[in-house]
């Protein structure tokens, strides 16, 4: 029976179908509350995790630490450059709302000189790095770069792929060809090396230069598959429909051609997601990731590379990496079964 059948016979759109599908999948919609979760740890990261003070009263004065990097005040008091370096730990508050962890992924702890000192305790739940960083802070912030990276590099992937293919797809002959040549060109080339490559190239790394690699070579798979899709529906009738009401090919390509053949190819992003995640981790470990200044959840790891008796700057950035590329690649393979009337039962 097929999702079409399915559909009419029930009076639902095919959107509302995969929905109902997606759900009968309980570790899919237990991966989604995990995803869910995480964002909403990425989002308020600055809430959750910082060596300010939410909101604190000082000599009798009201301040928003956290609130003011935000450019929101609240109506509370401003407070002049002597602020700009203080020890927000130090100061003598008339009361104060601290984070659960009182630490920002950036400030440490010089009063840890032993790695007994350094290890998971009352004050650093999960322990602090080999310069005093807390491991719980980079984690919570960390997750906000895991997210960026996966989104954004994933997008621009998806905006080379969608677009390529279905032009591919869509007109065949000499550019069919051309882009084919072109995607089996960029393939050949080893993605993981030609990343560490170029960032070994640049004089300064940063956070949108991985991001942008990423995204730049690992478009291909996408576009093949979207190729595939367009070669499917281009002869449909609507299709045909569209052209002899003289339509311009633009608004045929991307207002019906792309729009019935993207669905399968979104559910490639879930995997690419994943992909883009291990790709930072791996390049962070390694040394070629993100910035020193930059705490992500590869670079937590790459500490535990000079301290091997440090257990915990491995566990748990790990733990991290693991919960998280699980869940969206279980994530996938839901949708994938939504969207397959075949695996029905």
């Amino acid at each position: 029976m097929s999702a079409e059948t399915t559909t009419i016979e029930t009076g639902e759109n095919y959107t509302a179908f995969v929905r109902r599908q997606f759900r009968k999948s309980t570790f899919g919609m237990i991966s989604v509350y995990t995803v869910l979760t995480i964002a909403f740890v990425a989002v308020f990261a600055d809430f959750l995790a910082n060596d300010k003070p939410i909101v604190c009263s000082l000599r009798g004065e009201f301040y928003s630490p956290v609130l003011r990097e935000y450019g929101v005040t609240l109506g509370l008091t401003q407070w002049g450059q002597d602020f700009a370096t203080a020890d927000w730990h130090a100061l003598p508050y008339d009361w104060a709302v601290w984070p659960p962890v009182p630490f920002a992924p950036r400030s440490t702890d010089k009063t840890l000189v032993s790695l007994k000192d350094r290890a998971p305790s009352g004050k650093h739940w999960l322990g602090t790095d080999g310069i005093g960083r807390d491991v719980l802070a980079g984690i919570i912030h960390g997750s906000r770069y895991a997210l960026s990276i996966g989104f954004i590099a994933m997008s621009i992937a998806l905006t080379l792929g969608i677009i390529l293919g279905a032009i591919a797809g869509y007109f065949g002959g000499a550019i069919d060809i051309a882009i084919s040549r072109l995607i089996e060109i960029v393939i050949t080339f080893p993605r993981f090396f030609l990343i560490i490559t170029i960032v070994a190239l640049v004089e300064t790394g940063s956070l949108w230069l991985i991001m942008g690699l990423i995204g730049l070579t690992g478009w291909t798979s996408i576009a093949r598959f979207m190729r595939g899709e367009v070669l499917r529906v281009r002869n449909l009738d609507y299709i045909s429909a569209a052209t002899a009401l003289g339509y311009s090919t633009p608004r045929v390509i991307f207002r019906h051609v792309i729009p019935n053949a993207i669905a399968p190819v979104l559910i490639y992003a879930a995997f690419g997601i994943v992909s883009a995640i291990l790709f930072e981790s791996a390049l962070s470990f390694l040394g070629f990731g993100v910035p020193p200044t930059i705490v992500t959840w590869g670079s937590v790891l790459q500490q535990a590379r000079s301290s091997t008796a440090s257990w915990w700057l491995a566990i748990f950035p790990g733990f991290m990496i693991f919960v998280t590329v699980s869940a969206f690649n279980l994530i996938g393979d839901a949708l994938r079964d939504a969207t397959d009337p075949r695996l029905r039962a």
